[in-house]
């Protein structure tokens, strides 16, 4: 019997949690700057002006100038389009064969399991970072290989939690009683397995996105990922630390933007535990 405390309690049905509505809000917001941004503001990213050398906020520079002149906003604004675009292909890049590989194996078991078991484990021997260092060993700083090490390394986790899912669901009766009734896989697949693998891989999405950007600045950071004068927020932060005592905000504009990205992604992925 439930109490008026729970009564009051209880959150109404359909409603979205508040972590994942603030979360989305702010992804909304920071994806228009990184998508409109870059269109609507004339400045060059990559356009040098020694005389506005770390320009203070302000005047003509809104958001203050780089050690070099470059405006810091049009910097980070294809900054966030870079961040953000990187790492919505990356994660489409994992989700697609993780989740296909994943049905495959939960759906015909015996040796397709057991092989697509076997790669899933070799690819969790080597660490996330390494696998990604060793394809940029091939071609430092370019795109190809930072994508390609990121989805090899994020797509595990979508082909396990799809074949542990999809098992589960296989196992139930109604499952069976469908099957008795002459539905076909597909009918079972769409009706009974994709709205229940749904909402996991909406959630296993907003981390990969969000793990893929602090890889790229991460590496990018270390000096082994993204190169300038590619505006890319990691390699932003290092560029302008040496100047930190002169222009600390400087510094601290693309860290912030990098934190806001990934809090924005966290709070959509786990919203429904708020």
């Amino acid at each position: 019997m439930s109490s008026i405390g729970d009564l009051s309690f209880a959150r109404p049905k359909g409603r979205l949690p508040a972590g994942r509505m603030f979360g989305a809000g702010l992804l909304v917001l920071l994806g228009c700057f990184a998508i409109i941004g870059p269109m609507l503001i004339p400045a060059d990213p990559a356009a040098q002006d020694f005389s506005a050398s770390l320009a203070p906020i302000g005047g003509d520079f809104l958001l203050g100038a780089d050690h070099y002149g470059r405006s810091l906003l049009a910097r980070l604004a294809h900054g966030a389009r870079l961040s953000f675009g990187l790492a919505f292909l990356t994660m489409l890049a994992a989700a697609l064969p993780g989740v296909l590989l994943g049905l495959a194996a939960a759906w015909r078991g015996g040796w397709t399991e057991r092989f697509l078991e076997l790669s899933a484990t070799i690819v969790l021997a080597l660490p996330g970072l390494m696998l990604v260092l060793l394809l940029l060993a091939f071609a430092p700083g370019n795109y190809a290989p930072l994508f390609l090490g990121l989805s090899l390394t994020l797509w595990v986790e979508f082909y396990r939690v799809t074949k542990a899912t999809t098992k589960s669901v296989l196992a139930q009766p109604h499952i069976e009683a469908a099957r008795m009734l002459g539905f076909g896989s597909c009918y079972i697949l769409v009706n009974y397995i994709l709205p229940v693998i749904a909402p996991m891989i909406a959630t296993l999405s907003a981390f990969a996105m969000a793990t893929a950007i602090i890889a790229v600045s991460t590496l990018s950071a270390i000096s082994v990922g993204l190169q300038p004068p590619t505006p890319e927020l990691g390699s932003m932060i290092v560029e302008l630390l040496p100047y930190y005592a002169e222009a600390p905000v400087h510094v601290l504009l693309p860290a912030m933007l990098i934190v806001l990205l990934v809090l924005g992604l966290q709070l959509l992925a786990q919203g429904d535990h708020g």
